[in-house]
């Protein structure tokens, strides 16, 4: 495991750009650190890292996940939700709490919409019966960043939406102030209504969203 994070920090830092890494930083509101990589060459480096043949074992995974998170320059973090990535279909009941423990540390945007939708969302299609536990336990967690996983896990469900559950998650987060939820309750209502429309609107029409939502959610729409 050491090896690893340390061929892959030697690899990262080789294209490290200050210029970049400080407009990066204060794009990101002074949060983290950055190597100032671009996306397109943070993946061209860390692509030999994630070769089926070369990957860590699952047991490793955790603890490698872990090791990159506390890690300060942004990219090990990004590059720990692509890592992760590799293992979906290999997911583990207990996996959720690596998942969630990515989600409430250096929590942002950047890192949280992607376990979120791809990560989370691959969890919960291996383990349906483990949603509503963990949709309840978000909503009520007062945790912004939890409570907007439980909305966008099932961002791309499609027609396996869980309509229940996503109404849940909107109604128990009605009257909120905060930016990323109001903006994730309007994403994942536009996002449906590609797959129906009628209901996103009939939703919206009984629904005390606030501008922001409503707006996000009929964009596609109207």
């Amino acid at each position: 495991m050491t090896k690893f994070i340390h061929t892959l920090e030697i690899e990262l830092s080789s294209e490290a750009n200050k210029e970049t890494a400080l407009k990066q930083k204060a794009y990101m509101r002074n949060q983290f650190e950055f190597y100032g990589l671009t996306s397109p060459t943070r993946r061209v480096l860390q692509k030999p890292f994630l070769v089926k043949e070369y990957l860590p074992q699952k047991e490793e995974l955790a603890e490698i996940v872990k090791a990159l998170w506390q890690k300060p320059q942004r990219e090990f973090q990004l590059f720990a939700q692509d890592l992760v990535l590799k293992y979906v279909k290999r997911f583990e009941k207990k996996d959720i709490e690596l998942l969630e423990y990515m989600v409430i540390n250096k929590s942002w945007w950047d890192t949280v919409d992607m376990i979120a939708v791809k990560l989370m969302g691959g969890y919960f299609k291996i383990y349906p019966e483990e949603r509503s536990i963990y949709v309840n336990k978000w909503l009520k967690s007062n945790n912004i960043w939890l409570q907007r996983s439980a909305l966008l896990f099932q961002l791309k469900y499609k027609k396996e939406i869980d309509i229940e559950l996503l109404s849940l998650g909107i109604n128990s987060l009605l009257g909120s102030k905060e930016f990323f939820i109001n903006k994730a309750i309007g994403w994942v209502l536009r996002e449906y209504s590609r797959t129906n429309p009628a209901w996103v609107m009939a939703f919206v029409e009984k629904t005390e969203l606030s501008n922001l939502s409503k707006r996000e959610a009929l964009r596609l729409i109207k």
